[in-house]
């Protein structure tokens, strides 16, 4: 199978009122097992390869054709994006190796400035075929910047859009990044009036701190993709500290490492159902 089109697969979501999962890559085996869970379940998922997964791996193409070739050999639509780039020349070199989307995180800037460097991000990925995501309305308690309660307002929302020409709009509504516990609560009326309001599929950042029926509960209000990340790396890395406890004398990283990715898979599978409708 090709690579999927994040816009193919956002449009056909809310089309169904479901979510497209999307969850984050940092290292080659968790784009395995997110393939791997994708193909199980039957549904379509995006690979999400962050700024900070690039730091981490000093450069953004082993890791961004590593995710690209896992996603064309895949029985099942796979969509490769990048993000939270608040470098546009990381946004750019996403493009050009032939990423589907790219989020460019302009939440920072004056609302000004975010709406002038998001065009021109528009304009390099339109021209190539690739969809933008843009956020606005900072999501709380990434990295310390963002200060909490803060929401999207929909007007702003509205033009923000009109003036940049993004595919998506990631919207703060009461979730907040690298929540270990899943105890955040979603404005529901928010999330309802931004669906009617704007006319491009809104993303959920931070989705790791809310729970199952709460995460439903925002899709049916209007939420088209659903970010994931820490939530996923703790299944990984609670395997990992199993293993090892069990089987002190490993000194091949491939075991305990498979066991992280399998049941990092596993929980996976199940996000992607139950964004789908599907209730374990």
């Amino acid at each position: 199978m090709t690579l999927a089109r994040t816009s193919d697969l956002l449009a056909a979501a809310a089309a169904e009122s479901v979510a497209v999962g999307a969850f984050n890559v940092l290292h080659l085996e968790t784009a395995e097992a997110l393939v791997a869970a994708a193909e199980r379940s039957g549904l379509p998922v995006i690979l999400q390869i962050s700024e900070n997964c690039v730091s981490f791996h000093g450069s953004l193409e082993p890791v961004a054709r590593a995710s690209l070739a896992l996603a064309r050999a895949a029985e099942v639509p796979v969509a490769v994006h990048l993000d939270h780039a608040e470098s546009e020349e990381l946004a750019l070199a996403a493009i050009d190796l032939g990423f589907t989307s790219v989020m460019y995180d302009g939440a920072k800037l004056p609302f000004a400035e975010n709406v002038a460097a998001t065009r021109r991000v528009v304009a390099a990925a339109h021209a190539a075929g690739v969809s933008v995501e843009a956020e606005l309305g900072e999501i709380g308690g990434k990295d310390g910047a963002h200060a909490p309660g803060v929401r999207t307002d929909p007007d702003e929302a509205v033009q923000f859009v009109a003036e940049t020409g993004v595919d998506s709009l990631a919207v703060a509504v009461g979730s907040s990044h690298a929540m270990t516990e899943r105890t955040a609560s979603l404005d529901l009326e928010l999330i309802q009036r931004l669906a009617a309001a704007v006319p491009v599929p809104l993303v959920l950042h931070g989705s790791s701190g809310v729970a199952d029926e709460v995460i439903v509960a925002g899709i049916r209000a209007g939420l088209v993709k659903v970010n994931v990340s820490t939530h996923l790396n703790a299944f990984f890395t609670g395997a990992v500290r199993a293993y090892l406890a069990e089987n002190p004398a490993v000194v091949d990283s491939r075991k305990y490492v498979a066991a992280g990715r399998a049941a990092l898979s596993a929980e996976a599978e199940r996000l992607l159902l139950l964004f789908h409708g599907h209730r374990s």
